[in-house]
């Protein structure tokens, strides 16, 4: 079972903004609604929070028996818990290339970014800022939330994902005789594994339904099954 908690020590931050900050500077305020572990909307503003690159949504990690699990899903639902409706302070430092404000928030004293790093809820996004760097740190050694398992960065998650995606494009999908592409392999080990198109197995993976391989139409009927995803 996964059991996160967000840290309590926390350095205090004070946003102050004078006549003469830059523009894009500026302040965004209201209730929080949790979009994901690291965006919000507060007070109708679309937040994407500064320095933090948190879980995402569809990512997987496993514990240390090899198990599969929803670290995405449960991050953003701690999150959520944690700071859904909360009034919030955010000073707006950029612009993403979707249009949202990238901001650092405070919610009672208490700089958001820096909680979740704190608590292994998100992971420090050094590409942007290392302001977080050393607190991630910090929670790697300690082991907290999603440094007790085995998860890569987000970033490398997303960057995962475009290369299948691309691949897919490339890759003509191979059908088994139910109609369907998703290719349930087992192991030598007896380790049940799914590919999709795209993936650097697929093309090479064959499937043996004497052995109780098996085709899925899709990723959700295979883990209901028993399978977990490929990791490439």
């Amino acid at each position: 079972m996964l059991k996160f908690c967000l840290y309590p020590t926390l350095a205090l931050v004070i946003f102050v903004l004078g006549p003469a900050a830059h523009a894009a500077e500026k302040r965004i305020t209201g209730t929080i609604h949790v979009i994901d572990g690291d965006t919000f909307d507060v007070g109708g503003t679309r937040v994407r929070l500064f320095g933090i690159d948190a879980p995402e949504g569809d990512q997987t990690c496993t514990d240390a028996g090899g198990t599969e699990l929803r670290c995405g899903s449960f991050v953003t639902k701690q999150v959520r818990d944690a700071y859904r409706g909360k009034q919030a302070v955010c000073k707006q430092v950029d612009t993403d290339r979707y249009g949202r404000s990238v901001a650092r928030c405070i919610v009672g004293n208490v700089d958001v970014g820096q909680s979740l790093v704190a608590s292994g809820l998100a992971f420090a996004f050094a590409e942007y800022s290392r302001d977080y760097v050393a607190v991630e740190k910090a929670a790697i050694r300690a082991g907290r939330g999603i440094h007790a398992y085995r998860l890569i960065r987000p970033s490398e998650f997303r960057a995962g994902k475009r290369d299948a995606q691309t691949a897919a494009a490339k890759t003509p999908a191979q059908v088994g005789q139910n109609g369907c592409t998703i290719k349930g392999n087992i192991s030598a080990k007896g380790a049940r594994i799914f590919h999709v198109v795209g993936q650097r197995d697929y093309q090479r993976t064959s499937i043996r339904t004497d052995k109780g391989e098996r085709w899925f139409c899709s990723a959700s009927e295979a883990r209901a099954a028993g399978w977990r995803a490929a990791r490439r």
